[in-house]
């Protein structure tokens, strides 16, 4: 993915002419790790060589990640004045002056203040990336548009903030950063996540148990389905790979009877298999 060689002082680097690299850590909820899991690359990847930068990261009060991104370049954010407040927002224009070969940028959901170039962040990602500058960023999964009126059924949260599948699907890699729910809840209650004050009204509402193992089931069949995609993709189009190709097909079995309720079960079965790509069977019995 990345040439590691470093231009000596009196040479003209030359950019390749191609579109970055786009590689997104989603989770299911805040505080999974995904921040701190791309900072982690990061520092690898800077150790290795690769010219790396912080384009923008949100620490939100959280000791370990702040502590994680030490060492990193940081590009200084830009200032705006929205009705007489000054806000700071990423400076997409200074990360296409300062020219990394990656940049890590923290919530592809979060919209813009009034007065941005761009309305979103993942809009200025895609800048980015045509610059042709590899971008690492985060996003839960509660923010993909598609998932929107699913997610609030499961929560009751009209989730504003979102993003179009477009770009899971168009990026390069997807990596689920995971965690238990009962492990999500325990860095809640210790303080990891939010302020001890919203401890609570969190562990009531969004972050409850229910909620959390739904989620995770949505992140996890989300990247999942995405990987069989681009296996089946592969296969079809007579590409090579190292290993032979490998697909697990989930099969969704109705049992349908003389009961008055064998209609209502049809339907079921039929919506899961839709929502799985899998075949309906029809055993009777």
């Amino acid at each position: 993915m990345y040439q590691s060689s470093n231009p000596s002082p009196d040479s003209t680097y030359l950019r390749p002419a191609r579109r970055g690299k786009h590689k997104i850590f989603i989770g299911m909820a805040p505080g999974v790790g995904k921040t701190y899991r791309m900072l982690e690359e990061g520092h690898r990847l800077r150790q290795e060589g690769i010219d790396v930068v912080v384009g923008l990261l949100e620490t939100h009060n959280r000791q370990e990640t702040a502590q994680r991104a030490e060492g990193l370049e940081m590009v200084p954010r830009q200032q705006i004045n929205c009705a007489g407040t000054v806000l700071s927002e990423m400076d997409t224009n200074a990360i296409l002056a300062r020219q990394p070969q990656l940049a890590l940028i923290d919530e592809l959901a979060h919209t813009n203040v009034p007065g941005s170039e761009r309305e979103k962040r993942y809009q200025d990602v895609e800048v980015v990336l045509a610059a042709g500058i590899d971008v690492f960023s985060t996003v839960n999964i509660q923010h993909l548009e598609s998932l929107n009126d699913l997610v609030a059924r499961i929560t009751g949260v009209v989730v504003r903030e979102r993003v179009p599948d477009r770009l899971l699907e168009e990026a390069d890699q997807v990596v689920v950063i995971d965690v238990t729910p009962e492990t999500l809840e325990e860095r809640l209650k210790d303080g990891k996540i939010y302020a001890p004050e919203k401890v609570d009204q969190s562990l009531q509402n969004f972050f409850q148990r229910r909620n959390l193992i739904a989620l995770r089931e949505l992140a996890l069949r989300e990247v999942a389905d995405n990987i069989e995609e681009e296996a089946l993709e592969e296969a079809s189009n007579g590409a090579k790979t190292d290993a032979p190709f490998c697909s697990i097909h989930e099969r969704v079995l109705v049992c349908v009877s003389t009961y008055p309720n064998a209609m209502q079960l049809l339907r079921r079965g039929a919506r899961i298999a839709g929502y799985m790509h899998a075949p309906l069977l029809l055993p009777v019995c």
